[in-house]
């Protein structure tokens, strides 16, 4: 110790012997001792400060009398362990007569030298200021929290490797998770792929000190697949010794301001694409008439390029003369912003270009308003008149005849079928309509492309005007179709006699570059007045009569009879009763079995729709599903065929047959926007596994439906149904294609599995799909197999699946489980 300084002089102590006493007199506890009775025998004088009595007249008195029942009665635990030779402790409220206090006690038993309680020591503590700091601390957190899991925007706390520690519900909502499912996952699950390494590199700089928050545009998923576009707000919260804790994130959903700025960027590039295209010029000022853009055609007109042009005043530009006298005109579009009205060029007017020569105009101006209706400038748009007339003369023409051709189109034939009856009735004659088409003219197109098929269409023309050297009209009707009208005929022969002269001359087409192309025509014919009278009647029965033909299956001709209207009167007939069809349950399904190429197993089956009433087949499927596609009757059929199928495959499943089924989905189904959630609900509704579905689409359904369709073969795909391509081979046949869709499967149409064994061409091109497709990781599925050769050439070729009436045709639910049983 250093020794003490003159000035240094110590405080004057107690006797040592006065300590106790002291430190019972001076400590800030209750200090008691209780009885066995729970009656005083002891208290300090800090008794006096709580209670207000000297503790000299608690000696004596029970607790419960001095503290009152309320006191005693939240003490009466801790006091019955001490009792009970335990050390205990309470904390908790105390009542300090009618204020309400905050205390913490422990109570210490005494044992006597027998080792039996004979009393306790008591200490009371009064904490009401630190029990006031932690309830203002329990209540600014509980209102943090509060305001973090109901604020409008979206909270986030992430860990620093990423999972979420917290997410408030406009979170949840936000992404469509529930909060349980959200605090499971992490951030790199819900980014997309692309904007996942930009927000790593933010998150890195705010865990290195780099910066202290950043904000970001990104894509996020919801849980139903689509993407959701957020903005994000994010900084780092560290502990004390600065070490990261957590990340605070704000989300916004900004999905429908991108939208917006996407629908504007295209409107913008879509009114810049039309101001760089049309053919008038477009010239746009400031409100003081300064220049602001000029278009191409603009720039052409006046000589002036727009970098030049702009900020210049528009009469320097756009220099107006009277044609007729030659003196300046005033600019229309002064008028107009200074009237807030449109104003068209009046008169024969010239514009003389920069280097000096004039050109006829046409002019209309008109202001330029914001969203508020003020005048932000100026428009003037005109054109070149010279040519004006020529042009409109061409117009006229080209909304008359077939661009193609050169033939008159569509908009004309009702004029000339009503020439072509005025001439018959002139000369009490009968006249005949031909109604043309080019058989399988698709096919020229596919093997040769469009531009050579518009050569055949053009050299067809030429054949079919050297048949026609008399006053019949020949149009172009659309596409590969064409109508000739003969006004006059001695007799219908006549008519035939031409047919046969058109379809041999059609035979004969050809282009140069291009193979034999052998093109054949059929032709429906209608006859005034024996048919019809009027234009449109017979127009409709020649095509009337051309559907025969084709339904033939040969090219040629026929006149049209009124027999051929029964087809029209069947096809209304099957409408009317297949509207009743579901409500009297005459639908059914029938299961045609999918077998193992290599060991003949089934392993699948193909749902097929029935249509029976009172015992009997009322109309096969190939009658029945084009009426119900074309009438949207496949809507709510299509519906109860998946939700049957689902059902039955559920019950095999059930009965320990886990056979996958497979069901054709019309395109009218699979276009409609609610068909993700029709499937969706079938599978919950009847707990099948996704993964037992199969869901069979056509090639032009999947190939043609743009990124719409796309994105829904994904979430199909992603729910776990599995997908195939039917008739594969017929359509657009692109193997290129099938990288960009999830397909499971290509179904082999029969058309090539027929003949495989006959014919060199189709065995080598339906090896080379097969070979192709397993390629591509792709099962394969042979249907219409009838032969053990063709099951072989197949099952060699590498084929995993085979179907056809060789292994079993469609049969009803009982007896294929029949099947399945034998097949077990």
């Amino acid at each position: 110790m250093r020794p003490l300084k003159p000035a240094e002089v110590l405080p004057s102590l107690p006797d040592e012997t006065d300590w106790p006493a002291r430190v019972a007199r001076g400590t800030p506890a209750l200090l008691a001792y209780l009885d066995l009775e729970q009656r005083f025998r002891y208290a300090n004088d800090t008794h006096r400060r709580w209670l207000g009595i000297d503790p000299q007249q608690l000696f004596g008195r029970r607790l419960i009398d001095v503290v009152g029942r309320r006191n005693h009665q939240l003490a009466g635990a801790a006091l019955e362990r001490a009792y009970a030779g335990h050390m205990a402790s309470y904390e908790g409220e105390l009542y300090n007569g009618g204020e309400r206090r905050y205390a913490h006690g422990n109570f210490q038993p005494d044992f006597d030298a027998d080792g039996r309680v004979c009393g306790i020591f008591t200490a009371l503590i009064d904490i009401t200021e630190r029990r006031t700091l932690e309830l203002q601390l329990h209540e600014s957190e509980q209102r943090f929290f509060a305001a973090f899991q109901h604020a409008a925007i979206g909270m986030a706390l992430t860990r620093p490797d990423g999972r979420f520690l917290r997410v408030n519900a406009a979170v949840c909502q936000m992404l469509g998770y529930r909060e349980e499912e959200l605090l499971q996952l992490d951030i790199a699950s819900l980014t997309h792929p692309d904007d996942m390494a930009a927000d790593a590199e933010l998150m890195a700089q705010l865990l290195a000190g780099q910066r202290e928050s950043y904000q970001l545009e990104k894509r996020n998923f919801h849980k139903d697949g689509r993407v959701v576009h957020i903005l994000l707000s994010v900084s780092l919260v560290r502990d004390e010794q600065g070490a990261p804790l957590y990340f605070v994130s704000q989300v916004q959903n900004i999905s429908q301001r991108k939208a917006f700025e996407d629908a504007l960027h295209r409107e913008r590039e879509l009114a810049e694409v039309t101001l760089r295209s049309i053919g008038d010029a477009v010239i746009t000022t400031d409100p003081q008439l300064c220049i602001t853009s000029l278009n191409p055609i603009a720039e052409a007109m006046t000589g002036w390029n727009g970098i030049e042009a702009q900020g210049r005043p528009i009469e320097e530009i756009f220099q107006l003369f009277d044609a007729q006298h030659g003196h300046a005109v005033a600019n229309p579009l002064r008028a107009a912003i200074e009237h807030n009205t449109i104003v068209d060029l009046a008169g024969r007017t010239l514009l003389r270009h920069r280097h000096g020569f004039d050109t006829p105009v046409e002019d209309s101006s008109a202001p330029i308003h914001d969203h508020a209706g003020n005048v932000i400038g100026g428009v003037l748009v005109f054109h070149d008149v010279s040519e004006t007339r020529a042009l409109a003369l061409k117009m006229i023409h080209l909304t008359q005849h077939d661009t193609l051709t050169g033939l008159p189109n569509r908009s004309q034939l009702h004029d000339h079928i009503g020439q072509a009856i005025a001439t018959a009735n002139r000369r009490q004659q009968r006249a005949a309509l031909l109604y043309i088409d080019i058989d399988n003219f698709k096919q020229v197109n596919e093997l040769h492309g469009h531009a050579a098929g518009d050569r055949v269409l053009r050299a067809l023309t030429a054949q079919l005007h050297g048949c026609l050297p008399g006053d019949e009209l020949l149009s172009r009707y659309g596409g590969d179709e064409f109508v000739v009208m003969l006004p006059h005929l001695e007799s219908v022969g006549e008519a035939a006699s031409l047919c046969q002269i058109l379809i041999n001359h059609g035979e004969q087409t050809r282009v140069d570059g291009l193979s034999e192309l052998s093109l054949r025509l059929s032709i429906g014919i209608s006859v005034y007045p024996d048919d019809a009278v009027e234009p449109e009647d017979l127009l409709q029965h020649a095509e009337t009569a051309l559907v025969a033909v084709k339904a033939q299956g040969l090219h040629g001709y026929r006149f049209f009879t009124a027999s051929m209207n029964e087809r029209a009167r069947a096809r209304r007939r099957i409408e009317t009763a297949l509207r009743q069809a579901l409500p009297r349950h005459e639908l059914d399904l029938h299961y045609q079995p999918k077998v193992d190429a290599q060991n003949g197993r089934i392993v699948g089956a193909e749902a097929l729709l029935r249509w029976h009433a009172n015992g009997r087949e009322q109309y096969t499927p190939d009658q029945f599903i084009p009426v119900a596609e074309d009438t949207g009757l496949i809507l709510p059929i299509g519906a109860w065929a998946l939700r049957q199928a689902c059902r039955q495959a559920q019950r095999w499943l059930s009965a320990g047959y886990p056979i996958p089924v497979s069901v054709n989905v019309s395109p009218l189904q699979f276009q409609h926007a609610e068909f993700y959630n029709w499937l969706d609900e079938v599978l919950d509704e009847s707990g099948l596994e996704a993964g037992l579905l199969e869901l069979e689409l056509t090639e032009r359904m999947v190939m043609s439906g743009g990124d719409a369709t796309t994105g829904l073969l994904q979430r199909i795909k992603r729910r776990g149904v599995r997908l195939s391509l039917d008739d594969f081979g017929t359509g657009y046949c692109s193997l290129s294609y099938l990288k960009h869709f999830p397909i499971d499967a290509l179904k082999i149409d029969r058309v090539f599995v027929r003949d495989i064994t006959t014919d060199r061409d189709t065995a080598t091109i339906t090896s080379a799909i097969i070979a192709m497709a397993r390629s591509l990781n792709k099962d394969v599925i042979a249907e219409g197999v009838e032969t053990q050769e063709q099951g072989a050439f197949l099952r060699h070729a590498g084929c995993s699946q085979l179907q056809g009436f060789l292994y079993g045709a469609a049969v009803p639910a009982a007896e294929f489980q029949k099947l399945l049983f034998e097949s077990a």
